[in-house]
């Protein structure tokens, strides 16, 4: 009997009639994937209801599907961003001359 993989959708013949994958490792790529799966969804679960803010300081709340403990402020290191700028219209203001 012929049938399409679960996982990589390639035609395989089957060993017997409850063979859904077409080799081992599509089988166990296939549990990792739920696995995964099940751990992102219980973690959102946990996080809902309970108050996460940013640890940078700011204080703001994050969403239960953001995993970094900061917020996208906090995240940005303005000290770099300015360099960088600068360095920037330095550059602009240098080809001017």
């Amino acid at each position: 009997m012929t049938k399409t993989c679960q996982w990589c959708e390639k035609q395989f013949t089957t060993m017997s009639k409850n063979q859904i994958y077409c080799s081992a490792e599509c089988r166990t790529n296939s549990t990792k994937d739920k696995i995964s799966q099940r751990y992102q969804t219980t973690k959102f679960k946990n996080r809902i209801g309970k108050e996460r803010r940013c640890a940078g300081g700011c204080g703001i709340l994050l969403s239960i599907y953001n995993d970094d403990t900061f917020c996208n402020n906090c995240l940005v290191n303005n000290k770099k961003v300015d360099k960088f700028i600068k360095d920037i219209k330095d550059y602009f203001d240098y080809e001017k001359k």
